[in-house]
């Protein structure tokens, strides 16, 4: 019951601060299972797109969030699980533990998710390259249809640093689906995606 006052509370905070616009192109919202991945510049992205998402999809989607960030108090371990769901992605991993192995469990389960393929938080104007995971994952789970979308000026609500937000307009731009081809390479396939997610910008 807490948790659910509290995505609430999160929800109308979200819609205050930055109004939280979902903007559908190309990809209506369906409960569908779906890889949404996007821009990364802020510990909030996740958040924005969490709040952009309707109700139905929202109960059906789970972010994937820095462990050692996210974990790194109680209140927030308490958020990202009881209200966000989320996937924890340890980016301190050693050995030969596979970090995808959280979202693949999470594919198999039937959920969707939302994946920030650059890895960390970039400070340019343009995402940096992707890395292998949306590949990989693309790879293992064709079926699971792949949305690109861009997160416009969240960064400027939470700058890197900071902890108090700043009140600013933010949307959410979902395209169209993106699709492995057959034999594509996993660079040129990153590349096409990275671009998917660039053209956004400007719709």
């Amino acid at each position: 019951m807490l948790a659910k006052i509290m995505s609430w509370f999160l929800l109308g905070l979200i819609r205050v601060l930055t109004g939280a616009q979902a903007r559908w192109y190309g990809s209506p919202p369906k409960a569908e299972q779906r890889i949404y991945f996007a821009n990364h510049q802020s510990h909030a992205d996740l958040v924005m797109i969490w709040a952009a998402l309707p109700l139905e999809l929202r109960s059906i989607t789970r972010p994937i969030a820095a462990k050692d960030y996210w974990t790194s108090s109680r209140f927030k371990q308490w958020i990202t699980t009881s209200v966000f769901n989320a996937i924890y992605v340890d980016r301190a991993r050693t050995g030969d533990q596979d970090p995808l192995e959280p979202l693949i469990d999470a594919l198999t389960n039937g959920d969707s998710i939302i994946l920030f393929p650059e890895g960390t938080r970039g400070n340019a104007e343009e995402p940096q390259a992707f890395k292998a995971g949306l590949y990989n994952l693309a790879l293992k789970f064709p079926e699971v249809v792949l949305v690109p979308a861009w997160i416009n000026n969240v960064q400027r609500v939470m700058p890197k640093g900071e902890v108090v937000p700043v009140p600013i307009l933010c949307s959410v731009t979902f395209g169209a689906p993106v699709k492995l081809q057959p034999d594509e390479e996993r660079r040129a396939f990153l590349d096409r995606a990275r671009l998917a997610v660039m053209k956004l910008r400007d719709v």
